[in-house]
């Protein structure tokens, strides 16, 4: 965990290379007027270097030129668990970190984040928005829970950037549509009048909180299809993504003028381990290419979601559909200590998926208390840990890893082609004022000296062991 920002060099020099404002929260964030290189390692996050051209002969990494997919931008899950934790802090605090979070020039710039529609694990126990037995019709659908928790964090984050974008998906539909009727485990009852009811619980959700001045910009059908867990969740096979898209949900939205785009997401498969030893298919084949290889159910989906074993899915996915666009939906989490060797694996999937076309990456719990524990009993990572001992706010190493992407890479931006022996450890992108942007790490235990090329010009990078880069050119 960090508080500590440094910089390599005195602010007289740093002011030839970039502006720097201090935040309270965030340490150094960056108003560019040339180039800027930062690093972060365990022991100091978030360092200012100097970046010089040099000569070299022999060129490690360079930019190919080639674009490739747009991005929209970074976000992460609103949460009851994240809200109780942020009211801990003082209200200066409090603002920090939000601002951190969610402002246009704070550390992160979160664009797009998620929201359940009803509980998720991170929820303070189990509830849905109609647990009325038989209420087809929807008549007892309420929001009045959210009221207290989600929609206050929700216009928290809203007043700090009102352009931000929200996706919605639920962990399990209401108890009484179930086989068995339990919250955990189960799956939908796949009855007409249970179907139509769903589609509508999904209606009134978008129109409920548009009623609360809150624009829901997409739904994602279920979170985690293939996850029959102990906390909330709904088992669905590829088959049953697509009758309820083409049949009850896509027709439900256009009957109610909803301009609210449908996802298929968010898709935790393939899943190796059931494709070889339970003999179970979950591949890109069982569900993204089913679903949207159907004419009738393809017009309806915007896009697809995938996170955790979905890794194995996004490559088939985006080369079958190049004309969708794509979404890591959920960081993988940990497991609440928040290490340094954890943040490098998750460094790694924000380099696999955005190599692999997605347009944008989630985060799952941004502020958490120590060790993250869930309703249901699960530790897990965050951004931010709330101390409620020392009544303060804490920044964890997946801080800086997605700040050294989402700090200079917003809406707009599109990922551009790299080659070299470092491709692996990089991604690149260009932003719409024309700047590159090289983040890259260095997973080994010594430094290393990476020469990159931009368009001729030569840089020699000597990269601090196990540390996170970004370069803006």
């Amino acid at each position: 965990m960090f508080t500590v920002v440094t910089t390599k060099l005195p602010v007289q020099t740093l002011s030839v290379f970039y502006i720097i404002n201090i935040y309270s929260i965030g340490g150094i964030s960056v108003d560019v007027t040339g180039q800027v290189w930062i690093s972060s390692t365990e022991n100091e996050p978030w360092v200012s270097h100097p970046l010089e051209a040099t000569t070299a002969e022999a060129v490690d990494l360079a930019f190919t030129g080639q674009l490739h997919q747009n991005i929209e931008g970074f976000g992460g899950c609103f949460n009851e668990l994240g809200f109780e934790a942020l009211n801990i802090l003082a209200d200066e605090d409090r603002s920090a970190v939000l601002h951190s979070l969610f402002h246009p020039e704070g550390d992160h710039r979160f664009s797009i984040c998620r929201l359940p529609i009803g509980a998720s694990d991170y929820a303070l126990e189990w509830y849905s928005l109609n647990e009325t037995d038989g209420d087809y019709a929807m008549e007892h659908f309420s929001i009045e829970r959210d009221r207290k928790y989600l929609i206050p964090y929700i216009r928290e984050a809203l007043k700090l950037n009102p352009e931000l974008k929200l996706f919605a998906s639920p962990w399990s539909p209401p108890t009484w549509m179930k086989f068995p009727r339990v919250y955990n485990y189960g799956s939908l009852r796949w009855e007409k009048d249970i179907l139509e009811a769903y589609a509508l619980y999904f209606v009134k959700f978008v129109q409920a909180y548009a009623e609360e001045g809150i624009t829901i910009h997409q739904v994602h059908v279920q979170n985690e299809v293939v996850a029959d867990q102990k906390f909330p969740s709904c088992v669905w096979t590829g088959g049953q993504l697509l009758e309820f898209i083409r049949d009850y949900l896509g027709p439900a939205f256009e009957q109610h003028g909803l301009a609210t785009e449908i996802w298929l997401g968010t898709i935790n498969a393939p899943e190796p381990w059931d494709e070889w030893m339970k003999k179970k298919d979950s591949s890109f084949d069982a569900y993204a290419h089913t679903v949207l290889s159907d004419p009738e159910a393809y017009k309806y989906v915007k896009g697809v979601g995938y996170q955790w074993a979905g890794k194995y899915g996004i490559q088939r996915t985006v080369q079958a559909y190049p004309e969708l666009r794509y979404m890591q939906t959920e960081n993988e989490c940990g497991d609440g200590e928040n290490t340094w060797f954890y943040a490098k694996y998750v460094f790694n999937l924000y380099q696999h998926y955005f190599t692999n076309g997605v347009n944008a990456y989630i985060y799952w719990n941004m502020v958490l208390l120590p060790k993250g524990r869930s309703t249901w009993g699960w530790e897990q990572n965050s951004m931010i840990t709330v101390d409620p001992g020392g009544v303060k706010a804490v920044n964890n190493p997946e801080f800086y890893v997605m700040k050294h992407f989402a700090h200079f890479v917003g809406p707009g931006s599109s990922r551009i082609g790299l080659k070299g022996k470092w491709t692996g450890n990089a991604v690149a992108f260009e932003t719409p004022e024309g700047s590159r942007v090289l983040v890259i790490a260095n997973p080994f235990k010594e430094s290393r000296t990476v020469t990159l090329s931009n368009d001729g010009t030569h840089y020699k990078l000597e990269l601090d062991a196990e540390s996170f880069n970004t370069l803006l050119l």
